[in-house]
């Protein structure tokens, strides 16, 4: 009755563990919901005002999605990426997740994914049948590949068509790849296609973010939306953005898009012009700068000999890792923490290291972001006070969180 290939799989691990935290709430537990990423900043009012405004609309738009809103997000994105995309090179989806789905059912190919790669990247490639290689990253490289390490897959199966999945800012890592031309290089070299995941790229810590687009854009699926940086998760409103040479895939989508979601609710597509098409650089910035000061705050604190971390620079992740602790799988030590702390993480396993890589996923976001940028009118010299007033539960979370490294 079920397929096999689905049988297998297992419901996503990030929105599992959103309603393992919701179900110990309602009995009455103290959970710190580190486990589960979303924005903890509303939409923009004027954006919000927008989707108000526009709630009679009730026609199907085209699938392709509205042409308008098409139009600003080919202005935004060449005015980053500094190469001419047209409103005809966007395909809007209900969310980036859908788009990817649809990418895996299309690409005849494998697929390389370096660890760790979002919890979705693997089930999707595996319900699209195709084939997957991980690529092993190192710590000391932010956990990107090397262009060698791709090379190096790519050599032992000659002749086959590549699609390289590539997350920056990354979740689970919250880090930034910084060897984007040497990756672009062997991705000509062997005419790799590119998914670029570019979903927290508007909140990268660093000014000047750089896309693999911006060296190889002939190639590149530039995949990003309004979940993050506008706080619009639950509105499922994400892109694809990819070059003329990729017309005849973005034909297919467009295919396969008629077929399934046939076309993002009409409401949401005529408020995201609002959110392109209007200046939010004062609310990016103010959002960026309380998730790095929230973000270094709990690297100052977990990071120690039991505990070693990267200090994050985008997104609101981090990924620690726990130093001689005796338990069979991330998953196992995640379950103690959780049982004992109250404090909800992912297993590293869920991101594609080995059960036995004491590695976990932290979203530092449970707190209240509309009161923090309301209160806090200097954004950019947010001190541990105003954290502890802001946002106790990362304070308090990380203390447990702390106590229980230093006595497991």
């Amino acid at each position: 009755m079920i397929k096999d290939i689905v049988k297998n799989l297992k419901p996503s691990s990030t929105l599992r563990i959103n309603e393992i935290s919701q179900a110990l709430e309602l009995e009455g537990k103290k959970v710190f919901k580190f486990g589960f990423g979303q924005s903890p900043f509303q939409v923009p009012d004027e954006v919000v005002d927008e989707l108000k405004n526009n709630a009679y609309q009730n026609k199907y738009l085209p699938m392709q999605g509205l042409p308008k809103l098409r139009n600003v997000i080919a202005k935004h994105i060449t005015n980053i990426k500094k190469y001419n995309y047209k409103d005809n090179n966007v395909i809007i989806g209900p969310g980036t997740k859908e788009l990817m789905f649809l990418l895996n059912i299309l690409f005849d190919g494998d697929i390389l994914l370096p660890v760790p790669s979002w919890v979705s990247y693997e089930p999707q490639a595996i319900l699209g049948r195709n084939k997957i290689h991980w690529i092993v990253t190192k710590r000391e490289n932010n956990w990107f590949p090397t262009g060698e390490e791709i090379e190096k897959i790519i050599l032992k199966g000659r002749g086959k068509k590549y699609l390289l999945f590539l997350n920056s800012p990354n979740n689970p890592s919250g880090q930034i790849c910084d060897n984007l031309k040497e990756i672009s290089l062997i991705a000509k070299k062997y005419d790799i296609l590119i998914l670029s995941d570019e979903i927290y790229s508007e909140l990268s810590f660093e000014k000047n973010f750089k896309s693999i687009a911006n060296y190889y854009p002939e190639k590149t699926i530039i995949s990003t939306g309004l979940s993050k940086w506008c706080g619009a998760g639950g509105w499922r409103l994400g892109y694809f953005v990819m070059s003329e040479s990729l017309n005849q895939l973005r034909d297919s989508l467009k295919v396969l898009a008629s077929e399934t979601f046939s076309s993002v609710s009409a409401p949401i597509q005529y408020a995201a012009i609002a959110a392109y098409n209007n200046d939010h650089s004062e609310y990016i910035n103010n959002s960026k700068n309380i998730l790095k000061a929230v973000g270094e705050y709990v690297y100052n604190n977990l990071k120690s000999n039991n505990i070693i971390i990267n200090k994050p620079q985008g997104g609101f992740y981090l990924m620690p890792e726990f130093v001689n602790k005796n338990f069979s799988s991330s998953d196992e030590m995640c379950s103690d923490i959780l049982k004992k702390t109250g404090v909800a993480l992912l297993p590293g396993s869920d991101f594609g290291f080995s059960k036995n890589k004491m590695i976990v996923r932290l979203s530092f976001t449970d707190f209240d972001g509309h009161t923090f940028m309301k209160s806090v009118l200097d954004t950019e010299n947010i001190d541990d006070n105003l954290i502890s007033k802001f946002a106790p539960n990362i304070v308090d979370g990380v203390n447990k969180l702390k106590k229980w490294s230093e006595s497991s």
